[in-house]
């Protein structure tokens, strides 16, 4: 029955089998070097509330998963790696569905637009919609953005 599915590329099934478990797999070492950023907030004693390590934990959310990428590409040369972007896209695009159909109170973003809602609780610093339990900035801008940094490490360091 394998032999009768013709994959795009004239690939074999298995190899793309193959691609989609490495495709998975980097998607999680990504993850996994989101949850090295936020252990190290962790063992540091970061206060959760002030901007600046919030600024930090995202420009490190990037950055980290970025040089791991590039790390990993060299050492692995899967060229799956640069496309786990899709799956920081993805992401993003579910919990932004999520975050529109929440409700909203007093003091929970209650005169939003949805503009407003999604931007209020993923990119507001200083002033979020209190939505997700405050979580916004961790499971819909630092996850996507780790799975992105770690695409594009691994892009450059396949291309070089």
């Amino acid at each position: 029955m394998l032999q009768q599915f013709a994959p795009s590329h004239d690939q074999p099934a298995g190899d793309l089998g193959r691609e989609a478990v490495l495709f998975v797999g980097h998607t999680l070492l990504a993850v996994l070097f989101l949850i090295v950023v936020i252990a190290g907030g962790i063992l540091l004693h970061t206060p959760v509330d002030e901007i600046q390590p919030k600024l930090i934990g995202t420009l490190l959310a990037f950055a980290i998963p970025l040089v791991g990428g590039f790390i990993l590409a060299k050492i692995l040369c899967h060229p799956v790696a640069g496309y786990v972007w899709l799956a920081g896209v993805l992401t993003f695009a579910l919990v932004c569905v999520w975050v529109l159909e929440l409700p909203t109170g007093p003091g929970l973003c209650q005169k939003c637009g949805a503009v407003d809602k999604l931007y209020r609780t993923f990119f507001a610093i200083e002033r979020g919609s209190g939505l997700m339990g405050g979580d916004g900035l961790l499971i819909g801008t630092w996850l996507p953005l780790s799975m992105i940094g770690y695409s594009l490490g691994a892009k450059i360091g396949l291309n070089r």
